[in-house]
Parts: C-alpha cells; structure tokens; sequence
C-alpha cells in the first residue's frame, strides 16, 4: 500500500481518517447498544420494574464501566482488522480446494484467533452484565476440614465457549461471503441516510447468524464439552459440580434460559461488529473530489490524471474513476477543465491521459474476455477428438487451462461399470451409456482398457456374459473349475462328485488377479470422486472472478460516454474528434467479446442474492451491469452524433455493427 509518494499522501489524509471516523461512531453508538443488550438479558415480564432498576444499577456499576472499556478495545481491533484485510476487488475461490486454500492460509488463521479471543471478552462481558449465574466461573460449591472447595461454574464457561465460536464463524464466514469486500453504491447518498436505511438490515443479520451459531454451537458442545470443562477444571484447581444434568447432555442443553442468553450474547457480540463494518463501508466509500489540474507543481500528483494512472491502492484509482464518472454527468465547469488546452503548448494534456487510462482499462478487460473464450474453445475441441492418444496429448497440454476455465459436467462411472457390459450384444442402451468407462480418460490404465474393451465375435463370452467377474459372481450350485469354464470344457455332472467329501475350490489366479484390480478401480475412482470434487470449477465461479473488477470498467464507460457526448457542445477545440475512432472502436470489440462470454453456460444466469448475510454480494452481478453500460454507452454516443458518426473512420466491421446502432437494431 505504501508503494509511492503518491500513494502514501492519500492512506495519510484520507483512508486513515475515514477509518478513525468510522471507529468512533462505532464507539459513540455503543452505549445506546449495551443499554439495549442489558435491558434485554434482564426483562421480566412478571417484574417490569425491577427490571428497569436492575438495569440502571448494573449500567452504574463498576464492573459495566470496566466492561465497557473492553468493549471499546475490541471495537477497536476490529475497525483495524477491517482496514487491514479490506479490498475493493473480491477474491472469488473457483473450486473448492481454493476455497480451503483461503481458510487456512497463515494470514486468516491469525484473524481467526483473533476472533476468538475477541469474541470471549464479549463473551465475558456479557456474562458480567447479565450476572445471576452466569457472573463467575468459579463458585464455593462445599466445606471440607474449614476450607471451602470451589467448582466450576459452567453456565459462565459456556457463555464464554459460545462467545469464542461465534467469532470463529464469524471469521470463517467473512472470507466464504467476502466480507471484507468493500461496493460502491450506484446512488450517492448521504452517511446518515445510508446508515439509517442499512439499520434494520445488521439487526436482522445479526439475530439470524447468531441463532445458527447458537445452533452450531450447542451440537459441538454435546459431543465435545467434556474436554474444554475438564481441562479448565485441572488447570484452575476447580471441581465439577455435582448437577443433576451436566450442560453437554440433552436434559442440560434444553434450559430455555440459557439459550436465550446465549442466543442474545451472540447477537450482542455481532450487532457491535457488524455495526463497526457497515460504519466502515459508509465511510470508505464516500465520494472523494479531485482536481482536473493544479496551478502548483507540488500538487500535481494529486489532480484526476495523475491519480487515474495509479495501481496502488485500488482504493484511490476506484475513487478516481468514480469521480471521472460524476463529474462527466453533473459538473460542466470541471468538464471545460478536462477540454481545455496546455499554456503553453496548446496540447490537450488532460483530455489525452483520461482518456488513454480508461482505453487501455477496456482494453484489458476485452483481452481477458478473448483468452478466457479461446481457452474454452480449445478445451471444447480437446474433448471432441475421437482418438485416445489426440485426446490424452490434449488434456496433457492444456492442464493448466482446464483449472482457469469451466467444464462441462460429465456423467460419473459407477464402479460396476468397470466391468460389466451391456447384454445384448454388446450394444448399450440409452440408460446405461453414461454409466460406461471412459477408456479415452487419462487416468484409464492399459489393464482396465483391456479388461473393459469391447468382446470380439470369436469369444467366449459373446452373446451371453461379457464379462468373467460377472460369472463369477453368480451363485454355485456345485463346485466347478475356473480353467475348465475357460477352456470351453463341460462342468462334471453332480452325480459324479461325491457331496460329502466336497471342498471348496480355490479361486483361481485369474480371479484372484480380477478381485484385486477390482478393488484397486473402486479405490481409484472414490479418490478421483474425491478429487473431482475439489478440484472442479463452481458455477459461476470463472465468469465472476473474470468480471471482478468491473466497478472500474463501468465507470470508465460512463466517464468516457459523458464526456464524449458533452464534447458535442462543449469541446470548442475538437480535442475529442481526435480519439473518437478509437473510443468506439474499443467499445465495439468490448461488446463483440461480452456477447460471445454471455453465450458460454453459466454466464447468462443471475445468481440469486442473499438477505441474510452482511457479506456484500454486488460481484455477483457486476457483469450483466457492465453488458447494460456499455449497450448503453454506445447509444448515449450514437444518439448524440447520429449520421455524423459515417465519417468517422472505422473497419467495415465496426461500420457495419455501428449502423445496427444507429438504426436501434441492438
């Protein structure tokens, strides 16, 4: 982040402060929310009164002022750990191997410790705050020799426990719905309006989570409570209780009360951090004005040009091509600076490096869009070849591409497949060809081709069982030899063999060799089950880490469109006419190479969008956004120039889909 001079003025003057300011209004709004959270641990509906009284002596106390001082410490820690692992660009896992990859990474393991320290004070806090017999965790609990033994109160280390697994899934569940992936709102609005109007929804998150959480965390409790309790009790001195129903029973975990103060700590502990989050989003992303140019050398890197052409932090270039994009539509007085000429010189400085960055931007964009298609293309045709060798030669060359592009999804074998032919003369039917043996697959051995390779006309085996291990596994009435069954000799009749003195026959070593190949396959093909599963691409998955980015693209084509409209009438010196060929060269190809992506599978399909998480989910969607700007851009340039644009010049093919505009044809 601290990769330029440039850089560093912004993350000093302005990301550092917004996050400060953000901190403090989490700070500031949690009074009002322990007041809530305290209110609610001690309602009464028997005692309404006493309620309130409790709850102002317990706000007044000693013990709320020292919890509330680590409440505000925690906070703390998490508005740093959201400025520390924020981005505006989501990572997005295509499998589920990378996936993994992400949760046990060294970087999130740390977070995730943290958390669940994090989340045992709040924990712990809570506990104090609601007291009765949630308040310590050790009690006087019997008298032996004038000496008071005490016990393990394990109402407060469940509270404590549950506090420490709601911040685990709480980490956990930010890396799997992106939590820490930072929009930008379409419409600007103020902070209080956006806080206000995202209220309702961190109240509902937070209740939700926590009851799935409590959930979670009541069914690990069952089955590994003893080993937390026990070893609390050895490294404290303390003894357990002699309860009636011990908390890792059924009888013990049905306590309606403690649930409900579990339930209620957790959506304490989550309302607080979801709360410092939203705060930090409001914050961050608020809209930030730079300077077309500057009188003053020394402010030079801070004016739109410059900013535009910087890579770190994406923060600042994000915020840059949003400002391009404002003040394209809403501030003519800026768009006359973006016009205007160099003194002296007479050269469009300003106009030529916006424009520049935000081509070379969709430039980028189109070129991802064609490899990522020709790499498809060529997995397509790898997998059409009819030739074993063609396809195992293919699959070889394009193994790294298959795991950057999706694949068809393709019907498992059954491992009695292996094996087992159709009956009909080997033909198979319509139901069971999806359930034959790939014998073009690569991780086909020779022996299983063989064993599975069509049965000639000249067989034994044709036109009745194709196949010795299905024979085999037909029941005997008699023993009978392998090799005579081969060798195409009758069976001894039963007359002829004594049933008493009858043994068993070995199996043979063609058998026993078809047994142990059997069992090898089926190992083989559960491991392979097992590595398709994690190393197969998730729908939507590559289409939506290839669109990622596209908040940026979408206001480079809003920036670009505005400002070329706005040229029409407002460009006294033509300094637009001179990039326009290339401006709508650069956004045909775009939407040639964005209507051939959408034509891939899973492209076109709209993911639906989950209410119940604070993870922001806009990604998802990014690139049926960037298809509507950019046919709409298009228009916005088409409609203003009209007939104009067929002096413009451009390839036959850009002419020819440039008229399809003109006419509305698109």
């Amino acid at each position: 982040m601290f990769s330029s001079e440039q850089s560093c003025w912004f993350i000093r003057k302005v990301i550092c402060w917004r996050a400060a300011a953000s901190i403090a209004w989490a700070v500031l709004l949690l009074p009002p929310s322990t007041a809530i959270f305290v209110f609610l641990s001690k309602f009464s509906v028997l005692h309404p009164i006493q309620t309130i009284s409790e709850c102002f002596s317990m706000l007044t106390s000693a013990t709320a002022i020292f919890s509330f001082i680590l409440l505000c410490g925690v906070i703390i820690m998490v508005g740093f750990l959201n400025f520390e692992y924020y981005t505006v660009i989501p990572t997005i896992a295509c499998s589920k191997i990378a996936l993994f990859g992400q949760l046990l990474h060294p970087r999130q393991l740390v977070n995730s410790l943290v958390h669940c320290i994090m989340g045992m004070i709040v924990a712990w806090c809570s506990a104090v705050t609601i007291g009765f017999r949630y308040e310590t965790l050790g009690h006087p609990c019997a008298q032996t020799d004038g000496y008071h033994q005490m016990c393990l109160n394990e109402y407060h280390l469940i509270l404590l426990l549950g506090g420490a697994f709601v911040g685990f899934s709480h980490s956990l569940l930010g890396v799997i719905h992106n939590m820490n992936y930072v929009s930008f709102h379409t419409v600007q609005q103020y902070k209080y309006l956006r806080f206000k109007g995202c209220l309702p929804l961190v109240v509902r998150c937070s209740a939700t989570q926590a009851l799935y959480s409590v959930r979670n965390f009541i069914v690990v409790y069952y089955f590994l409570g003893h080993i937390p309790r026990t070893w609390i009790c050895k490294t404290l001195n303390l003894h357990l209780g002699s309860s009636a129903h011990p908390l890792d029973s059924i009888a013990g975990l049905l306590d309606l009360s403690l649930l409900y103060h579990l339930w209620i700590s957790a959506t304490f502990l989550l309302f607080t951090w979801y709360i410092m989050l939203l705060l930090f989003r409001i914050f961050l992303t608020e809209g930030y004005s730079f300077p077309v140019q500057s009188s003053f050398t020394e402010d030079a890197d801070h004016c739109l040009p410059k900013v535009l052409t910087e890579k770190q932090p994406m923060l600042l270039k994000f915020l840059a091509l949003q400002d391009l994009a404002l003040l394209s539509q809403h501030s003519p007085l800026r768009r006359c600076e973006v016009f205007s000429l160099s003194q002296p010189g007479g050269h469009p400085h300003n106009w030529n490096a916006i424009s520049k960055e935000c081509l070379s931007l969709l430039a980028d964009l189109t070129q991802r869009l064609v490899a990522y298609h020709d790499t498809v293309a060529t997995n397509g045709r790898a997998k059409s070849l009819s030739s074993g060798s063609e396809r195992k030669t293919s699959s070889e060359t394009s193994g790294t591409e298959d795991f950057m592009s999706p694949r068809p999804t393709a019907f498992m074998k059954t491992p009695a497949s292996v094996f087992a032919r159709s009956i009909a003369g080997g033909q198979q039917s319509p139901l069971t060809a999806p359930f034959t043996p790939d014998l073009d697959s690569p991780f086909m051995s020779p022996a299983l081709r063989r064993l599975a390779a069509p049965v000639e006309q000249g067989s034994p085996w044709y036109g009745t069982v194709q196949s010795p291990h299905i024979m085999r596994r037909v029941p005997k009435l008699w023993s009978t030899s392998t090799d005579s069954q081969v060798n195409g000799s009758p069976p001894p009749s039963p007359a002829s063999v004594p049933s008493d003195k009858q043994e068993p026959s070995k199996p043979s070593f063609l058998a026993q060799f078809l047994q142990n190949r059997r069992e090898q396959v089926k190992n083989f093909l559960a491991k392979r089950v097992l590595i398709v599963y994690l190393f197969n691409k998730l729908p939507e998955a590559s289409s939506q880490a290839l669109f990622a980015d596209s908040q940026a693209h979408i206001w480079a084509l809003e920036g670009l469109s505005y400002l070329v409209q706005a040229s029409f009438s407002e460009d006294q010196f033509g300094v637009v006419q001179t990039t326009l060929p290339s401006i709508l060269s650069c956004m045909l190809v775009l939407q040639e190479a964005v209507d051939r992506h959408f034509k891939l599978p899973h492209a076109s399909s709209k993911p639906v969008r989950s209410t119940s998480s604070m993870g922001d989910s806009t990604y998802k969607t990014l690139r049926f956004a960037l298809r509507a700007t950019l046919k709409t851009a298009i228009y916005r340039i088409t409609t203003t120039f009209g007939d104009h644009l067929n002096a413009v010049q451009l390839s036959a093919e850009h002419q020819k889909r440039l008229q399809q505009f003109l006419e509305y044809k698109e």
